[in-house]
């Protein structure tokens, strides 16, 4: 019988291990990412206090397109870039949450790029 490997476990140690090496500060938080297969949403979390600064998902009632798609990943990534310099954040550590830097993933950090955030 052939078993088949949990793909979320797989992305969890990496995530673990990911962590163990990246901190947000209050200087250059923490931009972590996580994507359902319908969803996708982003946080600016400062590590040391242990708050979210600012945050950004398609499950709101303010996004009203489909959000699993790279399109809302893009939106997303410029909604938090605008969020977070409307607070004073310009640099940030970006945490991809143990998925591969591919797709979404991707067209979310390019589209904080592009709203003006620098990682």
């Amino acid at each position: 019988m052939v078993s088949r490997k949990d793909s979320n476990l797989a992305r969890l140690k990496r995530h673990k291990r990911v962590r163990a090496k990246i901190s947000g500060t209050a200087e250059r938080p923490r931009l972590a990412v996580y994507r359902s297969n319908a969803n996708i949403s982003a946080q600016i979390i400062d590590d040391v206090k242990g708050v979210t600064l600012v945050s950004a998902s398609t499950f709101g009632q303010s996004f009203t397109a489909n959000g699993g798609n790279k399109a809302a990943a893009r939106e997303i990534g410029k909604m938090i870039a605008q969020k977070a310099i409307a607070e004073g954040i310009t640099e940030v550590v970006f945490d991809r949450g143990g998925y591969l830097y591919h797709g979404r993933v991707s067209e979310l950090a390019e589209g904080a790029r592009e709203g003006g955030l620098k990682f």
